[in-house]
């Protein structure tokens, strides 16, 4: 770490990571300058959570997990069902309970060439106490997001169906530029102008009865936007992927992000130049949003 410089709130020396099959210190976890995903951006994670000690939609994320690497090109030794008890120890390490959880897989040191030939594909799995901030779901506050000037690439153009490291640069450029403009994060289009998503999460509208999203073919498509689109079918909505334009993003009643990283949290404003959108924070999103806790509690009663 430079001289000076302050470690993250969830970084500790003394927690425990899971790395390649071991549960080991947070300060052994080194990794050789020259690995390969480190220089050509080809790590694929993901984001999950823990409700009582019990892993939030598991499965889903750890297939998903699976099926990034491969479309990357390589295979993950481990299974899900492995990845699972992995994490689960790296729980009980940590003493956690309620917890935000980060399984990650790379190319090794063995080449730092493109074509990545006989690296070792290296996992590890951390875990902290990050909690989600309900606040702005509770009252009528909300995210105040801006339009980015960066798009989401085309699907033929990267493998925006792979939760990989490389694609998230953009991401970062955005909700930096954000929050220099005092926004809490920014939209991305995609390539032909449309609606896309947030630098993290997937984007939802209201109207009416339904509830609509982007389809997502040029970013990931959410587990935990299925999860609550199911939420929303028991609730009597209908749900709808479309391609969604900036005008119909205006013509919504309510506007909410969705992501492992938030849960549910309703946007109240889009600046872009020209124009501001704005909107309330609805019964809808509301409801949506105890419904959503309330099957976290479920998870952690069965």
């Amino acid at each position: 770490m430079p001289p000076g410089a302050a470690p993250a709130a969830h970084i500790n020396d003394e927690n425990h990571v899971w790395l390649d099959g071991s549960l080991i210190r947070s300060a052994e976890a080194n990794l050789y300058v020259l690995t390969h995903s480190l220089h050509n951006g080809g790590a694929v994670f993901e984001g999950i959570r823990a409700y009582g000690g019990r892993i939030f939609l598991a499965e889903g994320h750890f297939r998903r997990l699976e099926r990034s690497a491969a479309i990357l090109g390589y295979r993950i030794p481990w299974t899900a069902e492995d990845l699972i008890a992995a994490t689960e120890a790296v729980l009980w390490a940590n003493g956690l309970s309620d917890a935000y959880i980060r399984p990650v897989a790379w190319r090794g040191s063995e080449s730092v060439t493109v074509s990545a030939q006989g690296c070792r594909i290296h996992t590890a799995i951390a875990a902290w106490d990050w909690p989600v901030d309900r606040a702005l779901g509770e009252g009528t506050g909300g995210l105040r997001m801006a339009l980015s000037k960066w798009r989401r690439p085309a699907p033929d153009t990267a493998p925006t169906a792979s939760k990989c490291s490389g694609l998230y640069m953009t991401g970062t450029l955005s909700r930096a530029a954000a929050a220099r403009s005092g926004h809490d994060d920014a939209l991305m289009l995609d390539v032909h102008g449309n609606v896309a998503e947030t630098t993290v999460t997937n984007i939802v509208l209201v109207r009416g009865d339904t509830l609509v999203s982007p389809t997502p073919t040029c970013f990931l498509d959410s587990l935990t936007k299925r999860h609550v689109f199911e939420l929303a079918r028991n609730m009597g909505l209908s749900v709808e992927e479309r391609t969604v334009s900036l005008e119909d993003l205006d013509a919504a009643s309510e506007v909410f992000v969705t992501g492992t990283s938030v849960e549910i949290r309703p946007v109240t404003s889009l600046d872009r130049p020209g124009r501001q959108s704005v909107w309330p924070v609805g019964p809808v999103t509301k409801e949506l949003i105890d419904a959503f806790h309330a099957s976290t509690r479920e998870t952690t009663a069965a």
